[in-house]
Parts: C-alpha cells; structure tokens; sequence
C-alpha cells in the first residue's frame, strides 16, 4: 500500500502526530505548518525532517500535493475554519478534539464535508489507549449483558497549560477542551443522550492563573432508553497519585458484569461470566508516552492515525466522523448551558437551534 502524506497544521500538540506519523509503515510526514517559525524549526530538529518541510503559510501546505491528509491540532476556536480550508483544497482531514468549539459554524463543516467527498475522522486518542480498546471489546462481545450505566471522569492538573496565551481568552473552556475526552467515552457506548443537568465551576486556582471559564465539573446524563451516565473532571489543581487513581477512567455498567478502564496506569479491570480479572498494558508504555513524561502520548495518535489509513484504503467511514464530532459538541453545549442555568438541557433542542436535528443518533 502506497503511503499517505501526512501534513501537521498546528506544532504543539502536533509534535506527537509528528512522532506517529514517522512511526508507521503507512504514513510519511511531508509537511509541517505553524505561525510560530521558532517552534518549526524546532520540530524540524526534533525530528531529523529537512527544512523544505516546513511552512508558516497554511496554503502552501494545502497546496502540496505530497499531502493527501491533513492534521489539524491548533487552537479550538480555529479547528472549523481550518477543516474547511483543508477539505476545499482537497484534502481528507484528521482533527483533533473537540471537532469545532461551538455550532454555528456546524453546517459550513458539514456542506465542506459533502462537497469535498472526502473523510474526515475527529482525534478522540482515548478511544485507541489499550486499556480502552479492550473494554471496548468486551462490551462488544457482550460479556458484560445489558448496558445501563457508564461512569466517566478526567482529572488533571493542567495549570502549565495557562502558559498558552490563547488558554487564558475568552475562547477556550475546558468543558470543551479535557472534558470531553470522557465525554467521548459516554457517547461511545451512549449515543443517544437526550438530556444533561451539572454543575461547573472556576477553581480558585483557576481564578488566581486567569482562566476565564470554569475549570471545574460534575454532571450526570440519560439517554433515551433511560439508560444513566456521569460525568467529572477537574483541571487547575493537584491530582490524586497514581497509586490510588488513574486520573482519567471509564466504568461500564451492565446486568451481567461490570468494567473499568484506567488511563495512565495502563491497567484495565473487569468481573463477568464468574470470573475477575486485572489486565495491564505496562509494556506498552513506551509506546504510547514517547517523550514528555505522560504529557505527549504519542501510541494512541498512530494508533488512530493507522485506523484511519485502514479506513480508506478499505472505503470505509472513520468514526467518530464530522457528524458524531459535532453532536459532541452539541452535547457539552447543553452541558454548558445547564450549568448556567441550573437546570436540565435537552440535546435535541440544542442540535434544533442550529438546524441540525438530523444529525441525532435514530
């Protein structure tokens, strides 16, 4: 199979797509592209690419025709513009998490997607962590029977990450940003929720670093069997070690057993069919967190990258698509909004508002 060319638009939490790239037989990184020169050339030493390889001008990298797909991992309030531009140039499109940060742009994405013909897979990297992927494959071997309730929560302390000017604007929440990493898993398993009611918070320390929207979140949700779900997370404050929690984990309960991922300990528990069992995924650890301590995990990015080259070499449609991106983002809207309010949100009034009620799960 012919490799794809994988061109990176955004070189911070690029650099580990960069890595994934030059770490599969399927891919070959043709091109890198950032308004920050200085960070460019740093990739560039980073990763042995010569200099040709890098660009400050976005369209110069949609305009080489080494690039059959683009990465798109800039600032969140700047994914849409950049996923239209990249498909109008012809180009399929992986982006990072969240797809878009809010829906008014929702429907230039999905006309773009349309007229492109082209695929488009959102990044949600949780989906492709060992311990993940394997609870994934028993709830689809069905060993834990009837799903009802799913548990998810994201907690870290993310107060280097105000360093980034554009953290601390108005356009950047991290409801959207770390919260919907478990997110993502609710609507995994989920994806029919019809209403959501929480509670959100600015930390004090997300105060004291200047962060303007809340930092800190509890909410629960049902779907539209009245099946259950919870949702935490928290990220301007220390963390519980390790030892005693995994800081980002994923519980599916069912009528005949019940699971738990668990993220940075690489470990995942389940207790079904008269049996239990501890299953971890340590030598792999390398694999997944290449540098940076456990701040880059650069696995699940080729993990994710390879599913996509396995999707279009074979036809298929990536998931999670643009359509499911943007009902996410519908949903932590309606998060958003019920934790302004107080008061429980329906997702299908909030995808009604935008025109986009089709795109709810049948």
């Amino acid at each position: 199979m012919k490799k794809l060319g994988l061109g990176v638009l955004g070189l911070g939490e690029g650099r580990s797509i960069i890595s994934a790239g030059l770490g599969s037989p399927r891919w070959r990184v043709a091109g890198l592209c950032d308004v920050n020169e200085a960070l460019g050339r740093e990739r560039l030493a980073e990763f042995g690419l010569p200099t040709k390889a890098f660009t400050t001008d976005y369209d110069a990298l949609l305009a080489d025709p080494k690039v059959d797909v683009v990465g798109i991992y800039t600032p969140d309030h700047l994914h849409a513009e950049h996923v239209i531009r990249a498909l109008s140039a012809g180009k399929h499109v992986i982006c990072t998490k969240p797809f878009i940060d809010c829906l008014d742009s929702a429907r230039k994405v999905l006309d773009a997607v349309k007229k492109s013909g082209r695929e488009v897979m959102v990044g949600q990297s949780s989906r492709f962590f060992a311990p993940f992927t394997r609870q994934r494959e028993h709830f689809e071997q069905g060993i834990l029977g009837e799903l009802y309730c799913v548990e998810a929560c994201y907690n870290a302390d993310h107060r280097w990450f105000l360093d980034k000017p554009w953290a601390r604007e108005a356009g950047f929440k991290w409801l959207y940003g770390g919260l919907s990493h478990p997110v993502d898993f609710i609507r995994w398993y989920l994806p029919r929720i019809t209403e959501v009611s929480g509670y959100a918070m600015r930390s004090p320390n997300g105060k004291k670093h200047g962060l303007v929207h809340a930092d800190t979140f509890q909410f629960v949700m049902k779907d539209a069997d009245g099946r259950v779900a919870r949702v935490s997370g928290a990220y301007s404050g220390p963390v519980v070690p390790t030892a005693r929690d995994s800081n980002m984990s994923c519980v599916l309960r069912g009528t005949e057993g019940v699971s738990q991922g668990d993220y940075y300990d690489l470990r995942y528990a389940y207790k079904a069919g008269g049996r239990s069992a501890v299953e971890t995924f340590e030598d792999q650890d390398d694999h997944y967190f290449r540098f940076g301590g456990h701040s880059h995990h650069a696995g699940e990015y080729q993990n994710y990258i390879d599913y996509f080259a396995r999707c279009l070499g074979r036809g298929e449609k990536p998931r999670p698509d643009a359509g499911e991106g943007i009902v996410t983002v519908a949903l932590m809207q309606a998060m958003d909004e019920a934790a302004a309010s107080g008061q429980p949100v329906k997702v299908r009034e909030v995808l009604a508002r935008h025109k986009l009620s089709r795109l709810f799960p049948r």
